[in-house]
């Protein structure tokens, strides 16, 4: 009887051992992700300098469309008639939606901080299609790891298909409820949650999986 109490004891004793390390594993992983939260009004030129990835702005205003800085190229005219946003790579099959198509698919709205380092700061609530979304629709292939979004000026932005999950990623056609602005990148631009403003790329023609 006493072996067995014994033997008892000590399984319980692993079973608590390994119970405290799971959980000091998740309580760690947690504090390891954990961000700075900005307070209500906070002066953006004390934003400016910060690193979007460590810094929570659920209690930011939203600012302005018109007080909303610029970056890159901003005067490209895109003929909707003609435009058109591939899908390629490693996709089954791939994709070319007109401008009409893909405001049909269900559109989310996000609150990002949109961080220039050390010219401007934007909190703006984006409205458009995930590219989670735009994936499902070119159903994509087993072994897909990234994607790489293109636009103007043959910009490109790779992005880890897992942060998909992750982050409020997304293409924005509306910012704070207007039509995406020509100058912001209209008919599409990319939406990068704790990346610096210019991954954020204008102008988005081509989505390619790799």
């Amino acid at each position: 009887m006493g072996t067995r109490r014994n033997f008892l004891k000590k399984c319980l004793g692993i079973s608590l051992s390994s119970f405290i390390l799971s959980l000091w594993g998740i309580l760690s992983t947690s504090w390891a992700r954990a961000k700075k939260l900005l307070p209500k009004g906070l002066p953006r030129e004390q934003i400016i300098q910060m690193n979007p990835a460590d810094i929570d702005n659920r209690n930011l205003e939203i600012d302005p469309l018109d007080k909303f800085g610029t970056m890159g190229p901003t005067d490209i005219t895109i003929d909707l008639e003609i435009y058109r946003l591939k899908l390629t790579g490693k996709v089954d099959p791939p994709l070319s939606l007109r401008f009409d198509q893909i405001q049909r698919l269900p559109s989310i709205t996000e609150v990002v901080l949109l961080i220039c380092p050390g010219v401007f700061v934007n909190n703006g609530r984006w409205t458009g299609v995930s590219l989670i979304t735009l994936l499902q629709e070119a159903k994509t292939k087993k072994g897909a790891q990234f994607i790489d979004i293109k636009g103007a000026q043959e910009k490109v932005v790779r992005i880890p298909l897992k942060e998909l999950q992750e982050k409020k990623i997304l293409l924005a056609y509306r910012v704070n409820e207007a039509t995406l602005p020509q100058r912001h990148g209209f008919p599409l631009r990319l939406v990068l949650e704790d990346h610096y403003g210019y991954e954020w790329i204008k102008y988005v023609d081509e989505i390619v999986v790799s």
